[in-house]
């Protein structure tokens, strides 16, 4: 069942490993796809048009129709551009896909400000890059029934914690934010937004994770959920992270306060500590997954 039949996506880091795969699927689903991918390593240095020409002229051979782009994305004249060729080749634009990324991990005290800001730059002004003109774009048709997606890519190492990827972590947690605001913000012009948390066997995960991975990890078991989510079902679901490892999909609770503590009168440090450690320090040690517990 080709379930993207006549609609039209932007898919960013589309020329390798989950873009691609992304890219691929919707194709085969009937989609028409913009496909951006700088080519560049995985810290972000170099560029190369061969990736997304590669996957577009598959896509084109295969009977689909898909088109590339190599610009950076980071770069906001770039995300313009994207949203501009799909409307203007394929008449409309559906669906936003944002997967690009880099590394350039560093324990904390070894982080450069360069390889900060140029993972911030990519992860998060790269949403930014694609979503503030589509967003436009959904804004001025005015359509509550648009049926119009945007697809983020967060990262187990920002909801978590990765002690050697404070950038990257900071960056993804960024994503999620974003997510959530533009669940909010953009539910009346019949978008919704989410983000995916993946963990597939992709040449970023090669750098910290060398070796063999299995092989259900592979990028295309990530594709099913994103072209579930971009597809017109999925309506009623938006402002959410979920997980997709191999043939697994999880979705993750959104952040609430478990506990309070509460006085009458302004607390007194002490009072304050006593209450604390008292109602939230046995919440915190049950807690999985809980880093600040494990890392005290």
């Amino acid at each position: 069942m080709t379930t993207l039949e006549g609609r039209v996506a932007v898919v960013t880091g589309g020329g390798r490993g989950i873009g691609a795969a992304i890219a691929r699927r919707f194709a085969a689903e009937g989609a028409a796809v913009v496909i951006n991918d700088l080519g560049a390593t995985p810290d972000g240095t170099g560029d190369d048009a061969g990736p997304a020409a590669q996957v577009a002229a598959e896509i084109a051979t295969a009977g689909g129709r898909a088109l590339a782009d190599c610009g950076d994305v980071a770069d906001t004249a770039t995300g313009q551009r994207l949203v501009d060729m799909a409307v203007d080749t394929f008449g409309r634009l559906d669906i936003v896909v944002n997967v690009a990324g880099i590394l350039r991990d560093r324990m904390i005290f070894n982080l450069t400000e360069q390889d900060w800001d140029q993972v911030i730059r990519v992860h998060l002004r790269g949403h930014y890059s694609t979503i503030r003109p589509a967003s436009a774009y959904f804004r001025q048709r005015r359509d509550p029934q648009g049926h119009y997606r945007i697809i983020n890519f967060t990262s187990s190492s920002g909801l978590q914690g990765s002690p050697g990827q404070p950038n990257y972590a900071a960056a993804k947690m960024g994503v999620v934010g974003l997510t959530y605001s533009l669940a909010q913000a953009l539910a009346k012009y019949g978008v919704t937004a989410n983000a995916i948390a993946p963990t597939a066997a992709t040449r970023l995960v090669a750098t910290v994770a060398p070796g063999a991975l299995p092989a259900e990890l592979a990028a295309d078991n990530i594709a099913p959920l994103a072209a579930y989510l971009a597809g017109t079902r999925s309506g009623w679901l938006t402002g959410r992270v979920l997980s997709a490892a191999g043939h697994r999909v999880g979705l993750y609770a959104n952040p609430h306060e478990i506990s309070e503590v509460d006085a009458d009168v302004p607390w007194q440090t002490s009072d304050l500590a006593a209450a604390i450690e008292a109602r939230f320090r046995p919440l915190a040690d049950g807690l999985p997954h809980s880093v600040f517990t494990a890392r005290r």
